[in-house]
């Protein structure tokens, strides 16, 4: 595997206008996040963009599920410069790193949460405690410290 190789995915809160984009590196584990107004495809692709754009030059692809809210991955593709892939309906396991980072994401923002409440430092100060959490598979590394390893652009 190589970094660069991106497994992305929406949480949908309480009130389903509430969403947050995650987006994972699979080697390195490396989260990125922010909150949605909502799950529509157009506002994903624009922040999926904003979050990624500064790494564009260490990113390859993008596996996402099939939801509706993924819609506009062509952009996506475009404006970074990468390919996305799409999981077979009914296989989680085809994005793994994803589904096992939202399950950490849920320890912080449990279902049934209301995400309208939620600001950009809660959501920020939740990246960075799983980006800094020490991970067994990469020996006792953060996946800060692995993407650091890649691209000095991680801080």
């Amino acid at each position: 595997m190589r970094f660069g190789d991106l497994e992305g995915d929406s949480i949908i809160g309480k009130n389903p206008k509430g969403a947050i984009v995650t987006i994972i590196d699979r080697v390195s584990g490396y989260l990125w996040m922010k909150k949605l107004s909502g799950k529509e495809a157009s506002p994903l692709a624009d922040m999926a963009i904003e979050l990624l754009a500064p790494f564009k030059d260490v990113l390859h692809t993008l596996t996402v599920d099939n939801g509706k809210e993924f819609a506009k991955h062509d952009v996506i593709a475009q404006k970074l410069g990468i390919d996305v892939f799409f999981a077979h309906p009914y296989h989680s396991w085809e994005r793994g790193a994803n589904e096992n980072t939202n399950g950490l994401i849920r320890q912080y923002f449990p279902k049934g949460s209301d995400f309208d409440s939620l600001d950009d430092q809660q959501i920020e100060s939740v990246m960075n405690a799983i980006n800094n959490r020490p991970r067994k598979r990469l020996g006792f590394r953060t996946p800060l410290e692995v993407a650091k390893s890649f691209s000095p652009g991680f801080s």
